[in-house]
């Protein structure tokens, strides 16, 4: 996994994925405290440039309706939160109740978060309105809406590649692109997208990428010291998945969908990338940052 500034020169066309379930949530004692928690794992993300979050429903948990009370749901639906720049929240999300407590949450400050005055040649936005003519009017943050030429639905949040200004300041104009066009045309983490598996075997045959994943490593303490099976193949589509409180031996011993009795099948690499720890528990936000802290700079992707 390598950083924003290793690729400022050109695209980028791997990508990083992590996988937990929305489980972890409910031993937490608070509201309050599990929007903390799902900050968290935000938080953790965007720092190692992680570009899709895999939430999946653990067999056996709470699954009674309403976010408040389903923990998948929730936690889907703060990290989308905390994803989105901050000048579009309030168009996008309201006062949700799931964000009572959002002031709890440390900011993002990803790439794609961005101040007024700041030049980058994209910004998200929001549609305002469009026209007969087949323009529209887009939000990104400005003191200046941004004209682009295509006809949007309103209330839409759009990626927008901005063209050069006028000599006064006031013309904006851009181009509607994909939200993937920043990271693989000029290397710049454009955040995450959230992506919700109704099962754990659902984060295997599932995915966001039309190659799906080429290596995927499971995390436990019954795993593989990370020493024991360098070196790692090159990757184009990394997942990474993580267990809740009981592990991933225990999310396939509930998972109805899948035909295996060894977890360690599931994966190409079983890893314990914490040995010889002084805790008998390691928490699942935990175990996501010591991993990938350890698996940084040994796992390197294709070219």
């Amino acid at each position: 996994m390598e950083s924003e500034t290793d690729h400022k020169e050109g695209g980028q066309s791997y990508t990083v994925s992590i996988a937990l379930p929305g489980s972890i949530l409910n031993n937490v004692q608070s509201f309050q405290l599990k929007t903390y928690l799902a900050g968290q794992i935000a938080r953790i993300a965007a720092i190692f440039c992680v570009n899709e979050i895999v939430i999946f429903k653990e067999e056996g948990t709470d699954t009674r309706k309403g976010s408040e009370t389903d923990p998948d749901v929730f936690m889907c639906r703060i990290l989308q939160y905390m994803e989105t720049p901050q000048y579009l929240r309030k168009a996008l999300y309201g006062m949700h109740p799931d964000l009572k407590y959002a002031g709890v949450l440390n900011p993002l400050d990803a790439p794609h978060h961005m101040r007024a005055h700041e030049d980058s040649p994209f910004r998200e936005g929001i549609v305002l309105s469009s026209t007969d003519d087949g323009s529209s009017m887009v939000d990104c943050g400005l003191n200046n809406n941004v004209t682009v030429n295509k006809k949007l639905e309103t209330g839409v949040r759009v990626t927008v590649k901005m063209k050069k200004r006028s000599e006064s300041g006031n013309n904006l104009r851009g181009k509607i692109v994909a939200p993937s066009i920043p990271l693989t045309s000029k290397g710049i983490y454009w955040g995450y997208q959230v992506r919700y598996a109704r099962s754990f075997g659902e984060v295997f045959t599932s995915s966001s990428y039309k190659e799906s994943y080429d290596v995927i490593i499971g995390t436990s303490e019954r795993g593989d010291p990370i020493d024991s099976v360098l070196p790692f193949p090159q990757y184009k589509h990394l997942l990474i998945v993580f267990g809740g409180q009981h592990g991933l031996e225990y999310s396939l011993e509930k998972d109805r969908t899948l035909e295996v009795d060894d977890v360690r099948s599931l994966f190409h690499f079983y890893l314990n990338t914490c040995t010889h720890q002084g805790s008998r528990t390691i928490r699942t936000e935990e175990a996501i940052t010591i991993s990938l802290s350890a698996l940084k700079g040994h796992i390197i992707p294709s070219k």
